[in-house]
């Protein structure tokens, strides 16, 4: 059984590193050994991982996923002392070079997952009259929309959304001038007055599911 183990540690090791990312149509993407510690703490296929506190990025768009990365090396993201994860992130974007970034960003978009089961519970109905603001920038769906900066919110976790709508909220993410499509995020959050709020829109997000 050890051995069994084993081989199979060795089997994800070489796979790991065998190269650049595959994405032959019906095949899962393969990160190249510079990706591969992305698994680490997103996990495998980068389902997310909530104990770690590292979110879903299955099939996230790679302009969100570049852009988002550039922010964590420009210190735009992962600065403020309330940012734990965040600060935690920044060196593992600092790390990377503008290609490799690009690398990433593609590699996160063909990945695959499950969608994330819900586990926030607010007040659907205001959450859908909340969201109304919301929907301008990500869609009356919430499938996103590059131009406006926003990304599809329906296919990340919940509790990732709570998350990031208090720190935007509380200037945690979004405060940096250079930041333009953060900082008119948290002026859109002001009007969620309270946490309620926040978990009744983050609610409703989550019946949008396809």
């Amino acid at each position: 059984m050890q051995n069994q183990i084993r081989c199979w540690l060795l089997a994800i090791i070489l796979l790991c590193v065998s190269g650049a990312p595959v994405f032959a149509e019906n095949e899962l993407p393969i990160p190249t050994d510079d990706l591969a510690y992305c698994s680490t703490c997103h996990g495998v296929q980068l389902m997310g991982n909530p104990i770690l506190k590292a979110p879903r990025l299955s099939g996230m768009e790679s302009w969100y996923i570049e852009n988002q990365l550039q922010s964590f090396k420009k210190g735009w993201r992962g600065t403020h002392e309330g940012d734990v994860v965040g600060m935690e992130m920044r060196p593992m974007a600092a790390a990377l070079s503008d290609e490799q970034i690009n690398q990433a960003a593609e590699y996160v978009s063909a990945t695959r997952s499950a969608l994330p089961a819900s586990s926030v519970v607010g007040d659907i109905d205001k959450g859908k009259v909340l969201f109304t603001t919301c929907g301008a920038c990500h869609g009356q769906s919430a499938e996103g929309d590059p131009a406006f900066g926003s990304p599809m919110l329906t296919t990340v976790d919940d509790w990732y959304l709570v998350t990031q709508l208090k720190n935007f909220k509380s200037g945690i993410r979004g405060s940096h001038p250079g930041d333009i499509y953060g900082m008119q995020m948290r002026a859109s959050t002001q009007l969620l007055t309270d946490e309620q709020a926040i978990m009744d829109v983050v609610s409703y997000i989550s019946t949008l599911r396809k």
